[in-house]
């Protein structure tokens, strides 16, 4: 029987985070591609560090996107915020080392005569949900992203002009008869204007984490820390080197969930390492909602070139009201799996990529123009209905 009574910690990073510097240039080139082309293919690295933003990677596109991956870059260091001496979005030498796509590779995942498209690479991923928040997300990674956001739009809208854009937050939650109850403790460590002591930033950044937590889980017993090391001037690319797809844990369920290892920023649609995480994100959210299980876990597994998922597995980790074997033929009915079917269903060769390479993929709000399309709860009514 799963243990009951535990603690249990997620962390997660702000937008300004080097490595979020650069999965959020990385998922930028991807949408400027798919906004000339939807048909674009895309897989692009990008390394930050003191004055150097270098991309790197694999395309075929338009020609002209490529004499614009440079302004791209620089434009979103600036959105963030970076008007550092150590890393300015104006100044900051950028290389662009992208180059055509493989042919080899080409071959095998284009459609052709008597072959549907096939999986950009092999591969395995993991989609979870759970009745722990109103998002389905695990409490930890949801309230540490949700503090970092606060915190982020406190200094965007100028509440909290005095912090910089490089933070961290991390929530162990305390849990009792399985269900979240209360914050054990809060670690926050955030960029500062030079002025500030570690005693003005903890007066400064308490009151969002009041607020970001739920009523009643912040205790006599609840432990903070606030800037931990003193002293938090020198942030981002100018004191620590980025690189795009090294937040894998934060971008998805805080460990709570198993991972497949692949990272999602940088790569279009067509890459299974992204969109299939997408989809079995996308059943185990409608599984969780259509009342089948408290938690769920899907995993999805690919070769690179074949059209069909070589496999499919359901756990309901003890919380499930039908057989996952049943389960497992019903998803497969419901939503077409091959990497085709999923970017379709979910309309996926759509610029809405940006937008997730902060504050996680999952646990956001569908939006109008399709951006977080896989977090739509559509299939609840379909799911009951074959369940009979």
């Amino acid at each position: 029987m799963a243990r009951q009574d535990y603690q249990f910690t997620s962390e997660s990073v702000s937008e300004g985070h080097p490595d979020k510097v650069c999965d959020l240039i990385s998922d930028s080139v991807v949408d400027a591609y798919l906004a000339a082309d939807p048909l674009s293919r895309v897989a692009v690295e990008t390394l930050v560090t003191k004055q150097k933003i270098v991309l790197a990677g694999e395309v075929r596109g338009p020609d002209h996107v490529l004499a614009e991956l440079e302004s791209i870059a620089r434009q979103k260091v600036r959105e963030i915020g970076y008007e550092q001496i150590g890393f300015h979005w104006q100044s900051a030498d950028v290389q662009v080392l992208v180059h055509g796509q493989s042919v080899d590779i080409a071959q095998g995942v284009d459609a052709g005569e008597g072959k549907d498209e096939g999986a950009g690479d092999q591969g395995i991923m993991f989609g979870y949900a759970c009745r722990e928040t109103d998002s389905f997300m695990p409490a930890p990674i949801h309230y540490s992203h949700k503090i970092l956001r606060d915190l982020a739009a406190a200094r965007h809208d100028g509440r909290a002009p005095e912090l910089g854009p490089d933070s961290k937050s991390q929530v162990t939650v305390r849990y009792e008869g399985g269900k979240p109850v209360a914050a054990a403790s809060v670690v926050v460590s955030t960029q500062h204007s030079e002025n500030l002591s570690q005693g003005d930033v903890e007066a400064l950044v308490r009151p969002y984490i009041n607020d970001a937590l739920p009523d009643g889980w912040i205790t006599n017993d609840t432990e903070f820390f606030i800037n931990p090391t003193g002293r938090f001037v020198i942030g981002g690319p100018e004191g620590d080197t980025g690189l795009t797809g090294r937040k894998i844990i934060v971008d998805t369920y805080g460990g709570a969930a198993p991972h497949g290892g692949g990272a999602f920023s940088g790569k279009d649609p067509t890459k299974v390492d992204r969109s299939a995480a997408y989809a079995a994100r996308y059943l185990a959210k409608n599984v969780v909602a259509a009342g089948l299980a408290d938690r769920c876990t899907i995993q999805l597994s690919y070769a690179i070139g074949v059209s069909k998922p070589l496999s499919l597995y359901v756990d309901l980790l003890g919380t499930g009201s039908i057989d996952e074997r049943k389960l497992e033929t019903v998803l497969m009915d419901i939503m077409d799996l091959s990497p085709r079917g999923i970017r379709e269903h979910l309309q996926l060769s759509r610029p809405i990529y940006a937008r997730t390479a902060a504050y996680g993929h999952f646990g956001r709000a569908p939006e109008d123009d399709g951006g977080f399309s896989w977090e739509q709860l559509d299939l609840v009514d379909a799911l009951q209905q074959s369940i009979g």
